[in-house]
């Protein structure tokens, strides 16, 4: 058997920012996540036509690269980001806590404002991570919207600690990676260590719903105060 060594190296992380004109008492600062063989620029534009452009939006890539290709890579073939694969997961836990409490502190910092008034937005890969993320530390943001995802499959062990954050979950009944029958237990699975669950079970198959935004602005103006701008605009399908 060969010896295995790991190490540790930094690691260059990027992220795209959506900053309103003036921010103003109802500004969120959201960290937004995007799935699997995406990229935080589509990220972005979904995350501020569904929460609105009066929020501070940040768009995390995420840190494995590869190219979106049905075979060898081409010149014109597309970046896609994932956040890590099963063989090896504890250290893509870690990675994505730290880069997200970064990003956090980060904003916070720059724009004044309180954890409680943080928002963590996932699509599908990095829905989970962001529950383990709120389950370990758990006064980083006041809130979590979670699309097209899944809940840890160690989501019932006492390691995760209670939950403050209020947690919006959007399923999919046509998703072909997370069928029905399963996503109609995650709302009792969340309550494990989350007091506040929302759950939502709208048609259509496993994309960035288009019509999310009269789920959404309800949930935001009952969790945070934050009622929906004028100009707001409804999500595009991803």
């Amino acid at each position: 058997m060969p010896e295995q060594h790991t190490f540790t190296v930094p690691l260059d992380c990027r992220y795209l920012l959506h900053t309103p004109a003036v921010p103003g008492p109802e500004s969120l600062i959201v960290v937004a996540l995007h799935g699997y063989s995406s990229n935080p620029e589509a990220m972005l534009r979904l995350t501020t036509l569904l929460l609105g452009e009066q929020h501070i939006v940040a768009s995390l890539q995420a840190p494995n690269q590869h190219y979106v290709t049905d075979g060898l890579p081409t010149p014109q073939a597309v970046p896609g980001y994932n956040w890590g694969i099963r063989q090896h997961w504890e250290s893509t836990v870690r990675l994505h806590h730290e880069m997200v409490r970064k990003v956090l502190t980060e904003l916070r910092e720059r724009f004044k404002i309180r954890p409680e008034r943080c928002v963590l937005v996932g699509f599908s890969q990095p829905v989970g991570l962001n529950y383990r993320f709120v389950g370990t530390h758990p006064g980083e943001v006041g809130g979590v919207i979670g699309i097209c995802g899944g809940v840890p499959r160690d989501w019932q062990e006492d390691k995760y600690k209670p939950v403050s954050a209020a947690v919006l979950h959007i399923s999919r009944d046509e998703d072909e990676f997370y069928p029905v029958a399963m996503v109609n237990k995650f709302p009792e699975q969340l309550r494990r260590h989350v007091r506040d669950v929302e759950f939502h079970l709208i048609p259509g198959p496993h994309r960035f719903p288009s019509k999310a935004g009269s789920i959404v602005h309800p949930w935001l103006e009952r969790v945070f105060g934050v009622k929906q701008s004028k100009n707001s605009t409804v999500s595009t399908a991803l």
